[in-house]
């Protein structure tokens, strides 16, 4: 005889293939899934965010670079792209939130996986800070009230260094506001952004380039007065295009709440790096081609508000920078989600302090709550700095960059190994059937450039040039800001390890999770 469940108790809902691809690696499945193929690759695209950082970094990279400043874009699009092609293969092959943290883990061991995770979420957190921050290079061009403390609203002032600060809490509430809504709030208001910045970016190249006052040919020019010689030059002026292309691995970190992430992620991670290094070159040479001066200093101080503001008119540069505002907005949302993510998922392997709470998910909204609140708290702290010297929004700003190179290193390094002992393998199939993204034969090359590259530019970015991080001199802790920082993080890290490891000993036996073991 057969017997009916009572009304009030509904079976488990059947699982869905996407769901069975977080189950093999012993996860369930608790994060909402609910994102399509646009809405991954607007997790990617609003991390780069080329409105924001090259509005935030060009007149620095003019300052040191002048013209020829311009190269330094396709050379590092094509070593971010070598380094987004493999990740593109890890996001087939291990669709899980904590990216950097799992591939590092699986390539690896447990502990250097670990130290790679501790490493790229305290960098995010930084990067979190350092775009709340650009809101100082758009919101006083566009209306001196945003200028809420002092009069100056120079980012390198003290004034404006302040005002930034504030500008950038105010922004990191409301951030984190929404990243404790449901994810599909989340969601749809970085797709909205994401289209109008992409629609305000291709606005301002066609803009831009129909006011040229140049020949492209002005790429060529030095113009560089700091002293340091060309190519000293061009290493730092390549900092600007650094920091652009970072965070494409953040359609990845979405994996857990994307359909279909095998098929999904690896396609719009290496769309999201190509369409950003596309839109963003063109705006780096079409500011060069009309700003109304090259040699009377402002390009290097205001960057590309002026340059908006003074060809276009006061009403349309305006118009144009306020889709750079919400470009910023976006970008500071989405970083701090992939911040978000990475701490949910190392804490759902009990790596982390708090884990209980850390990886707590709600079940209304499927999003991790706590981890919101630490990143957004931790972030707007950052800021405080730059009360202290208008030299903090440079030191922040290297400093996650080289961070994050320093963790997709921690990936591409073990990934290399594996390939050269013959140990990463190119089967298996999506969800649709078809095969998983593989770079086939060029797997070692294209590694290796990766590898290279990113080890290369990690260096380039952290060596302590005064000129750069102490221009003024007497702050001795800024221009050794990033390797300090650096340094604290790796103490902090092996210091946690070390007291966990010890409370292990002495209660249980380490439990590894499952997943790895």
């Amino acid at each position: 005889m057969t017997t009916t469940a009572p009304s009030d108790v509904r079976p488990d809902p059947p699982e869905s293939p996407d769901d069975r691809s977080l189950t093999e690696f012993g996860y369930r499945q608790e994060l909402h899934r609910s994102l399509g193929r646009y809405a991954s690759f607007a997790a990617g695209f609003s991390f780069i965010s080329v409105l924001t950082t090259v509005f935030q970094f060009f007149a620095f990279g003019y300052a040191f670079g002048g013209p020829v400043f311009f190269w330094t874009w396709p050379a590092v699009l094509i070593g971010q792209l070598a380094v987004a092609a493999c990740f593109a293969e890890l996001a087939a092959r291990y669709p899980i939130s904590g990216a950097i943290y799992q591939w590092s883990s699986r390539l690896s061991n447990l502990s250097f996986g670990w130290f790679a995770g501790w490493i790229m979420v305290i960098g995010q957190i930084v990067v979190v800070a350092a775009a709340a921050l650009a809101l100082q290079m758009v919101l006083p061009a566009i209306w001196s009230g945003f200028q809420l403390v002092g009069s100056d609203p120079a980012p390198t002032s003290p004034d404006g260094a302040a005002n930034a600060a504030v500008l950038g809490v105010v922004l990191l509430v409301l951030t984190t506001l929404v990243n404790l809504l449901d994810n599909r709030v989340m969601s749809a208001v970085n797709r909205i952004g994401v289209t109008a910045e992409i629609i305000g970016a291709v606005l301002i190249i066609v803009l831009l380039l129909t006011h040229s006052e140049r020949s492209p040919g002005i790429t060529f020019h030095t113009g560089a007065g700091t002293g340091t010689g060309l190519f000293g030059a061009l290493m730092v002026g390549s900092f600007m295009a650094a920091y652009v292309m970072i965070g494409f691995d953040s359609a990845g970190e979405m994996s857990e709440e994307t359909h279909h992430p095998r098929r999904t992620a690896p396609r719009t991670i290496l769309t999201a790096l190509g369409a950003a290094g596309l839109l963003g070159g063109l705006i780096v040479l079409g500011g060069l081609l009309a700003a109304p001066s090259l040699t009377d200093g402002r390009l290097g101080v205001d960057g590309l508000s002026y340059v908006l503001t003074s060809s276009l008119g006061d009403g349309v540069g305006r118009a144009l920078l306020a889709d750079v505002v919400v470009a910023i907005a976006v970008a500071t949302l989405a970083i701090q989600t992939a911040a978000c993510r990475m701490l949910f998922s190392m804490a759902r392997d009990r790596q982390l302090p708090f884990s209980g709470r850390l990886a707590k998910v709600d079940p209304r909204t499927g999003m991790p709550t706590a981890p919101a609140l630490v990143v957004g708290v931790l972030a707007a702290a950052l800021l405080l700095l730059n009360f202290a010297s208008p030299d903090a929004f440079l030191a922040i700003g290297t400093t996650c960059i080289v961070m994050l190179y320093l963790a997709y290193a921690m990936v591409t390094g073990p990934l290399l190994v594996r390939r050269l002992r013959g140990r990463f393998t190119a089967d298996g199939t999506d969800e649709t059937g078809a095969p998983l993204f593989s770079l086939g034969r060029w797997g070692v090359p294209v590694n290796a450039l990766a590898l290279v590259y990113g080890l290369f530019m990690t260096v380039n970015l952290a060596w302590p040039r005064a000129a750069v991080y102490d221009p003024a001199g007497g702050h001795w802790y800024f221009r050794w800001f990033t390797l300090l920082f650096l340094g604290l993080t790796l103490v902090a890290g092996a210091g946690y390890r070390a007291v966990k490891a010890r409370a292990t000993v002495a209660q249980a036996p380490e439990v590894v999770p499952a997943s790895y073991a």
